[in-house]
């Protein structure tokens, strides 16, 4: 933390605020946190700085949320997020920071290229209520893909959001799922970030720092989401996302 300059600090600031406002309000703004995270900080221990601040969010949002959740839809999830996880911890052992960065870089689009997705089937009025056997489809390939990318770089959010959309849950429902499904799967990455040497002293007292910033942004997520124009909005941090996703492959 002592190589950390001003601006850094801004950066940093900055992202925990988004962290707070994605929790409780447009969770595609977290992915503007993880890139910032990892462009201040070298990019595989940025993840497991960024962790135990997600989580105190997720506790924020599961005690606004906790009773929403859609029980079936989260058992039907785990399974294949486990593996999806531990695939993940394969993975971030065997890369170097480079790569890392590169990786996070290049996740962060890919989801940018589902969020767009996603926009465009909600237009269309897509999809009807699917079959049992999407269903078990569906769970199985984004919980896969939803335990990879939170392993490695904490950027589940947007393929969570297809997936909760495409089963066609109301408002509350899909927050509160979203917030337990996030809760629980962080708390299972912790041991294996710890492991990994991605959790350490510093990191924690960054995060200490950073918490009440992040509380910050929780409140102002709650004030603002009945005031905004959601879909300009969620453009606007489509675009930064994925400016800063290009700045992570250079």
């Amino acid at each position: 933390m002592t190589d950390l300059n001003a601006l850094d600090w801004s950066l940093l600031v900055v992202a925990a605020v988004l962290v707070g406002f994605a929790k409780t309000a447009i969770g595609g703004v977290a992915a503007l946190s993880v890139a910032i995270f990892a462009a201040v900080l070298p990019a595989r221990e940025s993840t497991g700085a960024l962790l135990p601040l997600l989580l105190v969010g997720d506790v924020v949002a599961v005690s606004l949320y906790r009773r929403h959740a859609d029980w079936g839809t989260l058992l039907r999830l785990f399974p294949s997020v486990a593996v999806g996880v531990l695939v993940g911890v394969v993975f971030v052992a065997q890369i170097g920071d480079t790569g890392m960065r590169r990786t996070i870089g290049a996740v962060l689009l890919v989801l940018s290229g589902l969020h767009l997705w996603q926009r465009h089937r909600a237009r269309r009025g897509e999809p009807a209520v699917p079959s049992a056997a999407r269903r078990r489809v569906a769970a199985l390939s984004f919980g896969s893909l939803s335990g990879f990318t939170t392993m490695v770089a904490n950027a589940a959010g947007p393929v969570m959001s297809l997936y909760l959309l495409s089963a066609g849950m109301p408002m509350l429902q899909f927050l509160g799922t979203g917030a337990w499904f996030f809760l629980l799967v962080n708390l299972f990455k912790i041991p294996f970030s710890a492991g990994l040497g991605l959790i350490s002293g510093a990191s924690l007292t960054l995060n200490v720092l950073l918490t009440p910033v992040l509380l910050v942004g929780a409140w102002l997520g709650r004030v603002v989401i009945r005031r905004l124009d959601q879909s300009r909005f969620e453009q606007l941090v489509l675009a930064f996302t994925i400016l800063a996703s290009l700045n992570l492959l250079r």
